[in-house]
């Protein structure tokens, strides 16, 4: 994968990200939305997700009930005819794929339902949220992940000593 040192970064640095993750959610930094927003910004015109849609590969989002049946009309299903077909719930009783990678991820790494794709996936990896210490242990988990994540947690440990 053409990003994997980010996330072979991530796995050597796994407990000072978990630190630095628990830190943020405990202090809650004024600037902290700013200052993730910014590297967000930053770091996204380094990655392109499309030659690594890694997120699509290996994990699956939470669909809501919008979702399911904004895509079952997209795909001219009944959304229980989707749900059965495709998703499970999961142990959070949420409703997830049945398997990765997803089903909509062409061979080119392109969404084949962007406009209608799940509202996780239109927010993923969340570090350009308001309140990002509230998904800290999310974004913690996805520097394994996404690569960009990877980046945004190395340099918000410079920021953040």
């Amino acid at each position: 994968m053409i990003y994997q040192k980010d996330l072979d970064i991530a796995q050597k640095q796994q407990a000072e990200n978990r630190k630095l993750y628990s830190r943020l959610k405990k202090k809650k930094p004024a600037n902290l939305d700013n200052v993730v927003h910014a590297l967000h910004e930053e770091v996204f015109e380094e990655i392109d997700c499309l030659k690594c849609a890694n997120c699509c590969k290996t994990t699956s989002p939470i669909f809501t009930d919008r979702d399911i049946d904004r895509i079952a009309k997209r795909l001219k299903m009944r959304p229980s005819d989707f749900i059965a077909k495709h998703l499970h719930l999961d142990e959070d009783n949420h409703y997830v794929l049945n398997q990765s990678p997803c089903l909509f991820l062409d061979s080119d790494n392109f969404c084949s339902i962007y406009n209608d794709r799940p509202t996780a996936c239109k927010e993923y990896p969340h570090t350009n949220r308001v309140r990002f210490y509230q998904v800290s242990d999310l974004t913690c988990n996805n520097t394994f992940i996404c690569p960009a994540v990877s980046r945004i947690t190395e340099r918000l440990k410079q920021i953040f000593p």
